[in-house]
């Protein structure tokens, strides 16, 4: 199909066969779930996913690509479009009173972190997700404390979700190829967080503001958000930097302000 992909949407078109059957293998999609797929482009992935679901929601922002994605589709099940941007789109809605969404897609690069936080935000309404992102960035969602792709994104997605990188695909699965690396990961919303926060906007602002000034030590990283004291008052170090603090160590700061 004669489509140019677009730079401003961040496309690039997933086409090796062997990528596919092995995103489509760790879906293991089955009728009756509520599979939702974010930017399906040609349908590449969907044309895959649609015949063992029966049904796939699509929510796809380009409305040039969606005549080729219902014309390859046709015949294969029931193909529901959303042409939304999904950075706006209401994911919980969709979800309603039925089953919890399985959300799944090759996220545009230039939206990932972004969507991903857009995302969280309705995990309640989410069973799971498996996303093709760029490697840095599922990177930086799996690291932990002391490791350099440690950060805001690993530390918040992971007080929502158990992060599950799975494989990494180089640029020639793609149309055009992109000049990075690729990876697939699962996050799976936890059921009970793994540690206990009075309030997750503290979390967020506490961790926000200590990655903004990551190069300096904790003390002066929270400084006008968090005494001193009252962190060495939990036996945290206030010499540490913020790349050297866990989630649980964030967790109790951030509970320090209620």
């Amino acid at each position: 199909m004669n489509h140019r992909p677009r730079k401003r949407f961040g496309q690039h078109f997933l086409h090796d066969p062997g990528v596919l059957r092995r995103i489509v293998a760790a879906l293991d999609p089955k009728p009756g779930e509520r599979l939702v797929e974010i930017g399906p482009g040609l349908g590449a992935l969907t044309r895959e996913v649609l015949p063992l679901a029966g049904r796939v929601d699509v929510v796809e922002l380009d409305r040039d690509v969606i005549p080729h994605l219902r014309e390859s589709c046709a015949g294969l099940g029931e193909l529901v479009v959303h042409q939304s941007d999904a950075l706006k789109f209401d994911f919980a809605a969709l979800a309603g009173d039925g089953p919890p969404l399985r959300v799944f897609g090759n996220l545009p690069y230039n939206v990932s972190t972004p969507l991903i936080f857009h995302l969280i935000g309705q995990a309640h309404r989410i069973r799971d997700c498996l996303f093709m992102l760029q490697k840095e960035v599922v990177d930086r969602l799996a690291a932990g404390p002391g490791e350099d792709a440690y950060g805001r994104l690993g530390i918040m997605v992971q007080f929502h979700c158990r992060v599950e990188p799975l494989f990494r695909v180089g640029p020639g699965a793609f149309t055009p190829p992109p000049k990075v690396d690729s990876a697939v990961v699962r996050l799976t919303p936890h059921a009970v967080p793994p540690v206990a926060v009075n309030d997750p906007r503290r979390l967020e602002q506490v961790v926000a503001q200590a990655f903004t000034r990551r190069r300096k030590t904790l003390r002066n990283a929270l400084k006008g958000l968090v005494e001193p004291a009252a962190i060495e008052a939990l036996g945290i170090d206030t010499g540490l930097r913020p790349e050297n603090l866990s989630l649980e160590q964030y967790a109790r700061i951030s509970n320090t302000l209620d």
